[in-house]
């Protein structure tokens, strides 16, 4: 009987924390909707058109974006309430070698976001996962899920080619990271796995979704609405004549879009929506963009050096970032 009450609060619980993130995303959308039409024309009659293209330019990406943003993190809030870990050891070949494509795939069954991931893949190492396994899905999980391909298809419609360049690169990403980590990796760089002990002291069942949901939403929010307001001010103040000695090559322009990823810190369910809006680089270096910034930027690094170590997080972050970025020329030049 009380178990069933419990149950019943935490439905409850869940349910009232979902409606909350529906309606708060709705209501943040009506308002961008409306600012996106207003603004402009408030913005010509104050100050300057310059100013209005940015509102325009900003008002586009967090318009596109809320509705994906909203969607990836109640998938990920629920992976990470209700899908056990033991799921994984289950599935994972014994095999390290083999064990981390099968993980790198996973990543598109069981999606998280950037921040999310970095606590699950230490609760699989501490539960006897291959770290080169958990570290493939760490990577993938945020890059390949369904929410991140379909607003990749949206954010560039007509364009099928850059969501498999994107699906592809990531994955061979994640995949190549993996089998470094089996060939070079030591396991004195991830001291959280040589200290053992139990899961990290994360909620389960209802109320852990409802702490999730709020804290990832929350969370991504802000970085996409920083997000949107660079994109549009990098837009509008960067010279035309300074971006053209980056456009113009493209080894350079690929280079500053990956690490303008790092620094925007972008979440990956939105991050194509400003990749799309970043009109004057090519497909490669937008592609570039999207595949660096879910799996390097400087909140990753931060997580990832509090889980598992500066040591750890300052090669991993530094390789992972070279990775992405040969994939990303590889696979751009094949598919785009």
């Amino acid at each position: 009987m009380e178990n069933g009450r419990n149950v019943a609060d935490g439905v409850r619980v869940a349910a009232r924390a979902l409606v909350y993130a529906v309606v708060g995303g709705v209501a943040l959308l009506a308002v961008v909707t409306v600012g996106s039409v207003l603004g402009p024309m408030v913005v010509l009659d104050l100050a300057t058109p310059a100013m209005a293209a940015w509102w325009t330019v900003f008002t586009a990406v967090a318009v596109q974006g809320i509705p994906f943003l909203l969607l990836g993190t109640v998938v990920s809030a629920a992976i990470g309430a209700f899908v056990p870990e033991r799921v994984f050891r289950r599935v994972l070949p014994k095999n390290p070698a083999l064990a981390v494509p099968v993980a790198g795939a996973a990543g598109a069954v069981l999606p998280g976001c950037e921040c999310a991931s970095v606590p699950v893949a230490d609760s699989l190492m501490r539960r006897g996962v291959a770290p080169a396994a958990a570290l493939a899905f760490l990577l993938s999980a945020p890059a390949i899920n369904p929410v991140v391909l379909v607003a990749t298809s949206i954010a560039f419609p007509g364009d099928p080619a850059m969501v498999g360049a994107r699906l592809v690169a990531s994955l061979a990403t994640a995949v190549a990271m993996g089998w470094l980590w089996v060939r070079f990796g030591k396991e004195e760089w991830l001291p959280s796995v040589r200290r053992g002990g139990g899961p990290a002291a994360t909620a389960r069942g209802w109320r852990g979704f409802r702490d999730g949901l709020q804290h990832d939403f929350l969370h991504a929010g802000g970085f996409l609405v920083l997000g949107a307001a660079a994109a549009a001010t990098f837009n509008i103040l960067v010279p035309r004549s300074l971006l053209d000695v980056f456009t113009g090559s493209p080894w350079l322009s690929v280079l500053l879009l990956a690490v303008l990823a790092v620094v925007l810190c972008v979440c990956s369910e939105a991050d194509a929506f400003v990749a799309a809006s970043l009109t004057g680089f090519s497909p490669t270096a937008r592609l570039a963009f999207m595949v660096v910034g879910p799996m390097v930027d400087l909140k990753l690094i931060a997580l990832q050096a509090g889980t598992f170590g500066r040591a750890f997080a300052m090669r991993f972050s530094s390789v992972t970032w070279v990775v992405a970025v040969v994939s990303s020329v590889l696979v751009g030049g094949w598919f785009l």
